[in-house]
Formats: C-alpha cells, structure tokens, sequence
C-alpha cells in the first residue's frame, strides 16, 4: 500500500492555460527540494481553453506527482477546491490559487504555526509584517476592505485578511470541514470553512507573507461582491 504524501497542494484552476506551465516549472522543483513527499492536485474547474489538456500532459509526465480532477461544467472556485481536496491524502494540505500570487517558498510560514499547535494557518496580506510587492488596483482594494469588515463583524471576528488564497491546513481537517462545505462560489466558501474550523474549535493563525498582485483577476468586481455578501449572510445560518 502507497503511503500517503507529506504534504498535497491543491490548486483550483479555470482558464489558466496561459501561466500554469509558467506555474508549475517553479512549484514543482521548489517541492522536490523539500526533501519530503508531496502530490499537487490540479481541479480544473469547466476551463474552456487549453487548460485541461495542459494538465492531462503534466499527470503523464509526472504520474507519481500530479493528479488532475475535471469539474464539469464550471461550478465556482470553491467547489473546485473542494473537490481537491476531498481528493488528497496528505498529511497537511496546501490550497493556493493558480497563479501563487503568494510564491511557494511562503509555506515554510504556514509551516512555521502548524508546528506551534495551529490546526490551521492562513496566508495575510493585511497584517504587520506583510510585504505587498505588486498592489491590486485601488478600487479592489477598496472593496476588500469592506468585505472583511463585514466579514468580521457577522461570522470571523479577528481574522484581517481571509481572501488571501494561501493556506496550510491540517489534512484531515481539511478534509472534514470542506466535505461539509455548501457555498460554490469563488468569493465565501474560504470564510465558509474558516467559520466552520473556528466553530469547532480548531486553532487558526493568520500569518503575514509576501504577496504580488496577478494581472488580470478573475474577479468580476460587482457580480461577485453582490454574490460574496449574499453568501456572508447564509453562513450566519449553516449547521
């Protein structure tokens, strides 16, 4: 029987054929040198450009490595990154965003508070000791703000920065609470399963890192605020 990884990364991905590559030739060799094992999931969320195609090629060539899961059609970054994750083994689970605006060598961060009891550690771009090297445009910003503001004050008081999309979790956890997740959207599902680790108990730390804005977002700034702030009042109300 195969042992299961050290450590699964799990990257949702929609029509990210044009930086993948690009992607994976730094995450890839930055993994091997760890010295432990390790598995990338690549959730391929109903892309329709090249994108599948792309990861099909990597799991070939690297079969013991990477692994692809194809949603169809697209369902929302969340459902997506559950679907990753459902689908790791590893001992703690990484969930980053395809174009690791937050570069991989941050994990030892994350790995840091998980060796200090966390159960969860999550990526912060708006905490002291952060360093924002590329900045969103100010409007997003903005908009950012707000959203965690509100965020804070109906369902995660005290996190400043849960959209940042680099976080290490404990791999049953993970496991757990994403199983149990109900939002598909590509804004709320982070605070979802944070609302839901917290609720039960489980120890979260936001850890300041580097991060650098990736051009261009696949955010649509007023359909997914409305859509964000109608799923920030359902989670007041999952069991």
């Amino acid at each position: 029987m195969v042992e299961p990884p050290q450590l699964s990364v799990v990257v949702p991905a929609f029509n990210e054929s044009g930086r993948l590559a690009a992607t994976l030739s730094v995450i890839k060799p930055y993994l091997n040198s760890m010295g432990e094992s390790w598995e990338l999931i690549i959730a391929n969320d109903g892309s329709t450009d090249s994108t599948l195609d792309l990861i099909h090629t990597e799991a070939r060539l690297d079969p013991h490595h990477v692994y692809g899961i194809d949603l169809q059609p697209n369902r929302g970054k969340g459902r997506a990154v559950a679907a990753g994750v459902a689908a790791s083994r590893g001992e703690l689970v990484l969930i980053s965003d395809a174009d690791f605006s937050t570069p991989i060598d941050e994990l030892v961060k994350l790995r840091t508070a998980i060796d200090q009891g966390y159960d969860v550690a999550i990526g912060s771009r708006a905490i002291r000791g952060a360093q924002v090297e590329v900045s969103q445009p100010y409007h997003r910003v903005l908009m950012g703000k707000i959203f965690n503001l509100i965020v804070q004050l109906l369902v995660l008081p005290g996190f400043w920065d849960t959209q940042c999309g680099f976080k290490l979790w404990k791999g049953p956890l993970a496991r757990e609470v994403f199983a149990s997740m109900k939002l598909d959207g590509n804004v709320a599902f982070d605070v979802e399963v944070l609302y839901r680790a917290r609720r039960r108990g489980h120890r979260i730390a936001e850890v300041p890192v580097r991060w650098y804005d990736s051009i261009p977002s696949r955010i649509s700034p007023m359909k997914h605020s409305a859509e964000a702030l109608l799923d920030i009042a359902k989670i007041r109300f999952l069991r």
